[in-house]
């Protein structure tokens, strides 16, 4: 299915404010839908003087109606006229006569949808820029309870003031933090005050379970978890005005028996406010195993460290048995032995300092290609390196691998096409969905007598691609000289 703002270009002419506007009443969807037990389809003008559906949310607290989603249909004959009415006057329409969707009665509503004009300013568009239709299932209406009709009576003061342009707010929390309170989790409708006018069976139990022990009906609620922020803990400097319900921000309580997360927001009448939603769940579960997922990560950060340290120490140990040998033979291997364990301690140290376990292998070649330069000051030559296309984010056991094959291609490069001379490595990576294809290049004597040599490091690359990688490596000579190596990998 197609994303809001696909359907937005393809079908209607809406500006980059108002698509994003809507963008931000999506993300509020499925709330409006489960406080008023109704479809919801959100209509947009179409390029042909229509209007077509960018948007549909089914209720969990109902039966729905539409068993097929119909974002990106045109509207129906029926529907038209009250849609293109409220389009066009910007009041909410009821119907007069009850629709009938295949064979399933419904109430119909019309409400426009009005913008801010800027982030920064409270004034309000003239012109709606949408319309919802509110599609509510008679065939499963019983008498509403006293729980059904505060949902009924929070969800209609927000289509309302999604009338009025003052739902969404710019300020609604849309961040990706886990554990977001939806309708059915719990609720509290608060007064001007903060006093608590409502509270749901699952509202009453999430604090229960905090320790408020006290009724939360008629009781200003700030002053009800006071008793809470006592113990200890660290409280979240935007609780304040969440439990008053005068920002449309979101906070955790905590206590020692549990963490809370509270969602406020606020109701507005033509402007003022008129008291507040409070939206609350039970996360404790949830903020558990993230704190147990930061340790982790630390863990395995510290262990990447210590790696990385180890792997130095051996380097700099086989650097000095290096220099300290009489062989040149043995000297030249043992530098060998230190460029491929200083490989592998550049990609340790790159997992040390983030979060995730890929890697940025763009930033581990950079380094990769330092101990060239080092190996070819050691021959007194000069070797630039040029290094062309991005390789992108890697895997850690990718990243280790790759590191040490391609330090083998460069100093290859440097030791034997480069020998005593001065010249230039080019390094180029062409990334796609499926495969990354690196090419290692130098303007050398090409490979004797056109064949690929037998040696230690030939061996190791070969053996990394192609047993490790499960890739695959070609070696040329190029007409215009010098040794092209081509590794293709899977991804």
């Amino acid at each position: 299915m197609p994303s809001l703002s696909q359907l937005i270009k393809t079908h209607s002419a809406a500006s980059l404010a108002d698509t994003e506007w809507l963008n931000l009443l999506i993300a509020e969807w499925q709330l409006l839908s489960d406080l008023v037990f109704a479809d919801l389809v959100l209509w947009v003008p179409g390029l042909q003087g229509s209007f077509v559906a960018v948007g549909h949310a089914r209720p969990s607290s109902s039966a729905t109606i539409f068993y097929r989603d119909i974002s990106g249909t045109e509207i129906r004959r029926v529907w038209h006229n009250q849609v293109a009415e409220a389009f066009a006057t910007g009041e909410i329409v009821d119907q007069v006569q009850l629709d009938n969707y295949d064979g399933i009665p419904n109430r119909f509503t019309a409400i426009p949808v009005r913008r801010r004009v800027s982030n920064n300013s409270e004034t309000v568009a003239p012109q709606p820029i949408a319309v919802i239709t509110r599609h509510t299932n008679l065939a499963d209406t019983k008498v509403p309870n006293k729980v059904q009709l505060n949902y009924l009576a929070a969800g209609n003061d927000l289509l309302t003031m999604i009338s009025e342009g003052t739902f969404p707010d710019f300020g609604n929390p849309t961040g990706p933090k886990r554990g977001a309170p939806r309708a059915n989790d719990g609720l509290l409708r608060l007064d001007t005050d903060g006093k608590v006018i409502f509270a749901s069976p699952n509202g009453i139990s999430v604090f229960d379970g905090l320790g408020v022990n006290q009724e939360l009906e008629g009781h200003v609620l700030s002053q009800a978890v006071t008793p809470l922020l006592k113990s200890g803990f660290s409280v979240d400097e935007s609780l304040p005005l969440v439990l008053a319900g005068k920002a449309p921000w979101r906070a955790d309580l905590e206590s020692k028996t549990g963490t809370v997360s509270l969602r406020s927001i606020p109701l507005k009448r033509r402007g003022e406010r008129v008291g507040a939603i409070l939206l609350c769940r039970d996360v404790s579960e949830l903020r558990k195993q993230e704190r147990e997922l930061i340790t982790k990560d630390a863990t395995i950060r510290e262990i990447h460290h210590r790696v990385k340290n180890n792997l130095q120490t051996v380097a700099s140990l086989l650097r000095m048995q290096a220099r300290r040998s009489k062989s040149d033979d043995t000297r030249e291997s043992l530098e060998q032995a230190m460029r491929r364990v200083s490989a592998i301690a550049v990609v340790h140290d790159t997992l040390s300092s983030g979060l995730a376990q890929d890697v940025n292998f763009d930033e581990v070649f950079e380094r990769v290609m330092m101990l060239a330069s080092e190996l070819a000051a050691s021959h007194g030559t000069t070797v630039n390196t040029i290094k062309d296309g991005k390789f992108g984010q890697l895997r850690s056991e990718v990243a280790t691998t790759l590191a040490v094959v391609l330090t083998e291609l460069v100093t290859n490069a440097v030791e034997h096409g480069l020998r005593d001379r001065s010249g230039l490595v080019a390094v180029s990576a062409e990334r796609t969905s499926k495969k990354l294809e690196i090419s290692v290049s130098d303007n050398g004597s090409g490979l004797p007598d056109g064949k690929v040599g037998s040696g230690l490091g030939t061996q190791i690359v070969r053996t990394l691609v192609e047993g490790e990688l499960r890739g695959s490596i070609r070696w040329y000579s190029p007409s215009d000289g010098g040794t092209r190596a081509v590794v293709t990998l899977p991804l």
